[in-house]
């Protein structure tokens, strides 16, 4: 698959996702005037990894998807689409090939842990807990 990069801007989070360099990584802001047109790509992308991933099952146990959200902000419009990711991602999850999702939050930050828990029991997921200092 070819790789998608969303670069980041003032209320945009920087979006890099790569199946070669298995580099799956949302890191910023998520504030967007216009959410549909910053994460519609972003959606199809993943539903495309989805099938293929399916597919293929090229990710093993020692070799997970690993999928990184590191956002110091995002708003409700994002979290819908953060929502949409994740549920393709549970799709892939259920078809017994292994993913990791990985939630960044500054330790300081109670509300966006809370949030990652939030979105981790509503799409059934796991996440791996990551505090920044």
């Amino acid at each position: 698959m070819k790789d998608l990069h969303i670069s980041p801007s003032h209320n945009t989070p920087e979006i890099l996702l790569s199946t070669e360099r298995n580099l799956f990584v949302i890191e910023g802001k998520s504030a967007p005037e216009d959410v549909r047109s910053l994460y519609y790509p972003v959606i199809e992308w993943i539903r495309l990894l989805s099938e293929e991933t399916i597919r293929n099952r090229h990710y093993t146990k020692k070799n997970p998807l690993i999928f990184k959200i590191d956002l110091v902000y995002f708003n409700s419009s994002s979290a819908k689409f953060l929502y949409d990711i994740l549920f393709h991602l549970r799709e892939i999850k259920d078809h017994d090939v292994p993913v990791v999702i990985e939630w960044y939050y500054d330790e300081e930050d109670v509300d966006l842990k809370e949030a990652g828990e939030d979105l981790a029991a509503t799409t059934g997921h796991t996440f791996r807990y990551i505090p920044k200092p």
